[in-house]
């Protein structure tokens, strides 16, 4: 597979201290490349029953997270299906160097995103899409509806934060 050759180059090329020159790369001359300005792809990891696996998203992202990258770009955008415009005024406030707001809106957002991410997964976000006026529909098999119970918590968990 070529995805996991390229990180191997590229985790090689890091632990080196990647080095050019004006005419191509050379060891150990030239000046430094500066990765801090790169965003790596992250890709969405499958279940063989093709649901999102998101214990190996979290690992990969925290694997990730040993690098020296940057940051990243994109996300997990469950809960833009719901909250779609809180979503983008994060974004917003983050590129207009708001961090005070940002980081407010943020916390409010982390609980719901938990929610209909991890906790409660498509049930949960098709539930919270039909309480907030969009059309979440049923569940497909083999995933079920919420029970009473996980719905009164979904609904906590947006209502905690303000969203319901």
């Amino acid at each position: 597979m070529l995805v996991p050759r390229v990180w191997s180059s590229v985790r090689q090329g890091l632990s080196r201290g990647l080095s050019r020159n004006v005419g191509g790369w050379a060891s150990g001359e030239g000046r430094k490349v500066d990765i801090a300005g790169i965003y790596p792809p992250v890709t969405t990891p499958f279940t063989a029953t093709a649901e999102v696996d998101y214990g190996k998203l979290k690992e990969n992202l925290h694997k990730l997270g040993t690098f020296p990258f940057k940051g990243a770009v994109g996300g997990v955008c469950a809960l833009a299906n719901v909250l779609g415009a809180q979503v983008c005024q994060l974004e917003q406030l983050c590129l207009t160097g708001q961090w005070e707001d940002a980081q407010k809106l943020q916390h409010r957002l982390i609980e719901p995103n938990t929610a209909v991410t991890q906790r409660f997964g498509i049930p949960g976000l098709k539930k919270t899409m039909d309480w907030l006026g969009y059309y979440g529909g049923p569940c497909r098999a083999p995933l079920q509806e919420l029970s009473p119970a996980e719905e009164e918590a979904l609904r906590m968990d947006f209502t905690n934060n303000g969203w319901l």
